[in-house]
């Protein structure tokens, strides 16, 4: 069954789609008709709002031009900023993206969650498939001084997402791109979304242009392509897709509260781009970004963001819609390959900022003064109570939540402020040296307390780039925040590296 609703046109060579028909929310088992949810306020005047969360994949703090970018070209999302609030500090809950998308649903630490790296697909377990359990034991080479504690395969359908605390308000659900927090049984649509397009257990699309799929790929899930996303024109980009996907839940749910997350898998590797918009930023220069295809992936994001305002100015629902935007970690920073994120340290899975300061903008027209800058540090895990404040939904009280409301500090353009002193991290697992890490942040001052031994220390406030290691010159303040930081993660049940009975010294890892 297709909608009657045409997707909106688009000039060429940026869309593939124009003249196609959107897919209506009666396919692939997905459901628009009325259920046994608590009826919704129908009245302009009494209805909740509605919540579009765009999270974007590995897009760096540096990538927008509202963040100060003088390459890449994001007019639609700047005016998220300039109508709305930004962010200076906003942050992921990790460096990489499952432990983030996992505090996003749930408001909680990915420590507390047990979700601490990304999670492994199944093409990229063998033989395993789906176990019938999470791993437990703790795993370590006999070069590696310690043992961490295995990432599971999913997240436990025991924590509580967005979508299944929005459905006692009466709210639709609908997902939309990159999921990545589990096999098939735990996919959004099990765990409260009324429809999901594309959200399965890829950390990344086999390709970025239609049909989304690897033919030739050993693995039958690559072969099959994404989740609910059947190709419908050969070569649309996946970003556009995406967007028109977002577009035909809005207008099926126009007169109804709903909750749209769009997670676009861009801008993450595969690095792939429309030619025709790389050709744009090939004779462009940047003071130090300069990749044209993942400027044209960002673009792609930009476009999308401007079909989602458009249709909300169109069905008159721009005033009683929130739009947030930020992104799952930060950027992929190879000397500048893909994206380039200074002034701030390192890239995506690093402890330094890059890895984890992230874009952070929230726009509600009419109720969140436009065009304010706050400072105020804010995390992922503030998401899920803020949404549910907003839409005056119950925010659970049987279990603890890591996450403040900021539902206050927005209304008043930044003048209440929030109650929390420090903010944590907690990457129990090898990917970079020096090793496993944790992080604490309370006002300016930042520690890292590497695993393996060592600690680092800086004062952000002075030291954005993180150049000069404090750790060395302050020895009492490395000592206060390492026991708080320890406490907080034994208080939390965090799991924590522990030593290698089996390692084994060499000229890679000396006594």
């Amino acid at each position: 069954m297709k909608s009657s609703q045409p997707v909106p046109s688009h000039p060429a060579p940026l869309r593939f789609a124009a003249g196609c028909v959107l897919l209506s929310g009666l396919m692939f088992g997905g459901s628009l008709m009325a259920d046994d949810r608590p009826a919704a306020p129908q009245t302009p005047t009494d209805r909740p709002p509605n919540v579009i969360l765009i999270l974007v994949d590995d897009l760096g703090w540096m990538d927008l031009g509202c963040q100060g970018s003088d390459f890449y070209q994001t007019p639609a999302i700047d005016r998220l900023a300039t109508e709305g609030m930004r962010f200076t500090n906003g942050y992921a809950a990790c460096s990489v993206c499952s432990p983030t998308r996992a505090a996003v649903q749930t408001g909680r630490y990915p420590h507390r969650i047990g979700v601490t790296d990304w999670i492994r697909s199944r093409f990229q377990r063998g033989d395993l498939g789906t176990p019938a359990a999470n791993p437990t034991e703790y795993v370590g080479g006999k070069q590696q001084r310690l043992l961490c504690p295995p990432n599971p395969f999913w997240m436990e359908a025991s924590e509580r997402t967005i979508a299944e605390a929005l459905q006692p308000a009466g709210y639709r659900s609908g997902y939309v791109g990159k999921w990545h927090l589990g096999d098939e049984a735990w996919y959004p649509e099990a765990r409260g979304y009324d429809l999901n397009r594309g959200g399965c257990d890829y950390g990344q699309p086999p390709s970025y242009f239609d049909p989304f799929n690897n033919p030739n790929h050993r693995h039958e899930s690559i072969r099959a392509g994404i989740h609910n996303l059947p190709g419908r024109n050969a070569g649309e980009y996946l970003t556009h897709r995406e967007a028109d996907e977002a577009e035909a839940m809005i207008r099926q749910w126009k007169d109804e509260p709903f909750f749209i997350q769009i997670a676009h898998y861009a801008v993450h590797t595969p690095i792939q781009a429309i030619p025709e918009v790389a050709a744009k930023y090939e004779d462009r220069q940047g003071q130090n970004q300069q990749n044209a295809k993942y400027a044209a992936m960002v673009e792609s994001v930009d476009d999308s963001t401007r079909q989602i305002l458009d249709v909300l100015q169109e069905l008159e629902l721009d005033r009683r819609t929130i739009v947030i935007f930020t992104s799952d970690n930060g950027g992929l920073d190879r000397n500048g390959d893909p994206t380039d994120n200074a002034p701030l340290r390192s890239g995506k899975g690093y402890a330094y900022e890059g890895g984890i300061r992230v874009p952070f903008l929230v726009r509600w027209p009419g109720e969140i003064p436009a065009g304010k800058v706050s400072d105020t540090p804010v995390c992922s895990i503030d998401l899920f109570p803020t949404i549910l404040e907003l839409t005056g939904a119950t925010i659970p009280d049987d279990r603890p939540l890591d996450g403040l409301s900021i539902a206050g500090h927005l209304k008043s353009g930044g003048a209440e402020s929030l109650n929390r002193d420090d903010l944590f991290w907690h990457f129990p697992h090898y990917r970079h040296p020096p090793g496993p890490y944790s992080i604490l942040r309370r006002g300016d001052w930042k520690l890292i307390k590497f695993w393996e031994g060592s600690h680092e220390l800086y004062h952000l406030g002075d030291d954005l780039g993180e150049t000069t290691d404090l750790a060395g010159s302050f020895p009492d303040r490395v000592a206060e925040l390492d026991a708080a930081l320890l406490a907080r993660l034994e208080s939390d049940g965090a799991k924590l590296p522990r030593p290698n009975p089996a390692f084994v010294a060499s000229d890679a890892a000396p006594e």
